[in-house]
């Protein structure tokens, strides 16, 4: 028995974002959602960053412009959370690195 199988190509229509979830109306009707905690942006963005983005790449991603997040459609339904960057001290001004080895020093002190 042959099977045929036609993939969708997975574009989205729309989205909303909440307290809690990231959520894309896709074209082909499907609804998919992750959580909000996905995209640290979003998720430290005020309502009104949150509300301001658009549809990128013909469906296949979204941006929002205020904070520079991009979430790909794909992202998305495969589960592919945005990673935090890390801190590279090389970029860092030397007041800072003082700062921050003080803070680790600290609070490697505590009981």
């Amino acid at each position: 028995m042959n099977t045929a199988v036609q993939i969708q190509e997975v574009r989205i229509k729309d989205i909303s974002v909440t307290e809690d979830t990231i959520t894309a109306r896709l074209i082909d009707g499907r609804v998919i959602s992750v959580p909000l905690a996905w995209s640290w942006r979003l998720a430290e963005a005020t309502s009104k960053q949150r509300a301001n983005w658009r549809i990128i790449g013909d469906g296949h991603g979204v941006h929002w412009p205020d904070i520079d997040e991009d979430i790909s459609a794909e992202g998305m339904l495969y589960g592919v959370p945005a990673p935090r960057p890390r801190i590279s001290t090389r970029f860092t001004p030397k007041s800072e690195q003082k700062k921050t080895r003080a803070n680790q020093k600290h609070a490697a002190n505590r009981p």
